[in-house]
């Protein structure tokens, strides 16, 4: 069996947003909470999943390890009645840090984040994790494409085929690039809310990972009471001579090493590297 469908959504409202009064519940850095708005909308996408026929809600789910996107997707895994995964190649997009001022924040392991989530399963170690130099905008599409040719053949391999229907929460930018490269259009213009839900389909008879996948809906915030809220695309970064703007690295993190980094070769089951 192979997977079907995929669906891709973006956290909910940050406290940020709301308040600069806020406190990092698990000390990293950049790694705001939800607000309950924020909470609201996780709860209302949590609702939509349920309210699919059985033979068409998610049967894996995914997310980015930083607090916003899991607190985001653990109504689902509670409503679902399933476990979750901690994934970092579904991670933050932060821009290239300027050198000499450190590296960008990176959450904790999927043990350490099942202290604050219960529903995390320590069983999946993360097959990819971007550097925390950053990325520039060709590199986090390059990230969303080598993650996912790895990520749909590993679920298949690793789970022996039982699961269809994926779902993966994830931040703005990294919707957007894993949305470009499964369906192959890295131009697509698109613009992605909190909370809002893209669905995608396997093209009859595909077995490719990426540019494979039909959009039956892209960045919908039908399922939410109050709309679409603070959407977000790759027209809102500052560029400068082509490039995005550089960003600062976290201070006290100058002398750290950036590892692991890329994907991670050692941990696909076998097969799956063939396949990519």
């Amino acid at each position: 069996m192979t997977v079907e469908s995929i669906y891709i959504a973006r956290h909910g409202y940050r406290m940020n947003w709301v308040t600069d009064d806020w406190k990092s519940v698990t000390g990293l850095p950049r790694d705001p909470p939800l607000a309950d708005f924020g909470l609201t909308q996780a709860e209302e996408l949590a609702d939509y999943f349920f309210s699919l026929p059985e033979d068409a809600r998610p049967t894996v789910l995914l997310s980015s390890p930083y607090y916003r996107c899991l607190q985001t997707a653990v109504p689902t895994a509670q409503k679902l009645g399933l476990p979750l995964y901690a994934e970092h190649g579904l991670s933050e997009w932060y821009s290239p840090v300027i050198p000499g001022t450190g590296l960008h924040p990176r959450p904790g392991s999927a043990a350490e984040l099942r202290t604050y989530f219960p529903e995390i399963d320590e069983s999946w170690q993360s097959i990819y994790y971007p550097s925390r130099k950053g990325e520039d905008v060709p590199d986090v599409h390059d990230r969303a494409n080598e993650l996912m040719r790895a990520l749909v053949p590993t679920i298949e391999r690793k789970f022996g085929g039982k699961h269809k229907r994926v779902a993966l929460f994830s931040h703005a930018a990294t919707v957007i690039a894993l949305t470009r490269e499964l369906l192959g259009d890295r131009d697509l213009p698109l613009r992605v809310a909190t909370c809002t839900l893209t669905v995608l389909q396997r093209k009859h008879g595909e077995t490719k990972a990426v540019g494979a996948w039909a959009a039956e809906r892209l960045a919908d915030g039908s399922h939410l009471k109050e709309g679409p809220q603070r959407p977000w695309g790759f027209e809102d970064i500052v560029v400068r001579d082509g490039k995005v703007v550089n960003d600062s690295g976290q201070p006290g993190t100058e002398h750290e090493q950036d590892k692991p980094v890329g994907l991670q070769v050692h941990l696909l089951p076998e097969g799956v590297l063939a396949r990519i």
